[in-house]
């Protein structure tokens, strides 16, 4: 699928993955609808890529408030192509803290965000997508999905999120053998340690010993280019129910 003259929603499109994602393809010629809860970002970020963007405030682990924004993009750019959920939260407990058990409430906020939020935009975006009229290779949409490298080298404290970006490396196949009746392709990046606002708060010691963890770059990656990466993978058919690592060959340690 082409990325120019076509639609795309992203969600946590006011910044980091999503931001970067949302500039890069409107550069290619795409439209792009930006879902975040951050309604003073999500409007900005819109205004400065122009006509062919739309940001709209969106809970995404709530139905009507997905459905209307849907909706909205439907009527705004005529119909929706394709999905880029980067939107998740972080989340840092230890099992067995000093503070006692991990807090549930916790648990739970991270998987209902980063799993139950990302399953909820991809099957009312999907249903929506069955109504395009395929390509020339029967196509009529693309999904990409954020998990992390976590998924795989989850750390001390990282159970929650771990548990969460597991469970979305988990969806991506039989999502993609599910959906592939209707030409719908389902794929997911797993990204390491890169340059997001999580990643401002943390000290420059942090920074340093993170980046040196990376055997090649040693740095920590850019949004760019993951942008660049959700790029390739909507254009490239064969690419579909795998996940791809984009980390510089990092494999994190314990903790």
């Amino acid at each position: 699928m082409r990325v120019a003259e076509h639609t795309f929603v992203i969600t946590g499109g006011a910044s980091g993955l999503g931001a970067a994602t949302a500039k890069h393809l409107v550069t290619q010629g795409a439209s792009v609808v930006l879902l975040d809860i951050n309604e003073a970002a999500v409007t900005a970020q819109a205004q400065l890529l122009g006509q062919h963007a739309l940001g709209l405030v969106c809970d995404i682990c709530d139905a009507e408030q997905v459905q209307r924004a849907l909706d909205t993009a439907v009527e705004r750019f005529g119909a929706l192509h394709g999905l880029i959920n980067c939107a998740g939260i972080v989340g840092g407990q230890r099992i067995l803290g000093r503070k006692g058990p991990h807090d549930l409430a916790d648990f739970t906020r991270v998987l209902n965000i980063n799993v139950v939020g990302s399953f909820n935009m991809l099957r009312l975006a999907t249903q929506m997508m069955v109504n395009n009229e395929p390509n020339a290779e029967g196509e009529r949409g693309v999904v990409i999905n954020t998990a992390s490298v976590a998924a795989y080298d989850g750390q001390l404290g990282q159970a929650a999120y771990a548990a969460s970006k597991g469970a979305i490396v988990s969806l991506t196949l039989p999502a993609a053998r599910e959906l592939a009746s209707y030409g719908i392709r389902v794929m997911t990046i797993a990204p390491g340690v890169f340059e997001t606002p999580m990643m401002a708060g943390m000290t420059e010691e942090v920074r340093a010993g993170l980046c040196a963890d990376v055997p090649f770059p040693p740095r920590l990656g850019r949004a760019e280019e993951y942008a660049a990466l959700a790029q390739h993978i909507v254009e490239n058919t064969m690419l579909n129910g795998e996940v791809i690592r984009i980390d510089g060959a990092l494999r994190m340690g314990v903790k």
